[in-house]
């Protein structure tokens, strides 16, 4: 390559960054609860504590881990039998799935590490 030179984008390095923003976003999302609870001095709460305990326990729910199974589901169902989807359809479904098994990962690894052992 030239030094000079122009970069040929084409679509589907376009949709690959954007894909990868977006992926970038949601690992934020889930991480910003964390940070938000980081700060344990004195001195009251902050305003958006609440709301991000309330999408934290939304996200390890009953309902978030029956929806990401049905979400697994219906994705592995439509990218194995789905025939000739396009290229958006199949990524769409990508993220689902990969939204899915970060809920479900969610559940499972929280009720397995969140308890203790008592010895006597």
């Amino acid at each position: 390559m030239k030094v000079g030179s122009s970069v040929n984008w084409n679509l589907y390095d376009v949709a690959m960054v954007v894909t990868l923003s977006m992926i970038a976003v949601v690992a934020m999302a889930f991480l910003a609860p964390v940070l938000a609870h980081a700060s344990s001095s004195g001195g009251g709460t902050l305003p958006w504590e609440g709301p991000l305990t309330t999408l934290e326990n939304s996200i390890k729910g009953p309902v978030a881990f029956a929806v990401s199974i049905i979400g697994i589901v219906v994705c592995g169902a439509m990218l194995i039998w789905g025939g000739e989807i396009n290229e958006f359809a199949r990524r769409g479904a990508m993220l689902v799935l990969v939204i899915a098994l970060l809920v479900m990962s969610s559940n499972v690894l929280s009720g397995l590490f969140t308890s203790a052992c008592v010895v006597h």
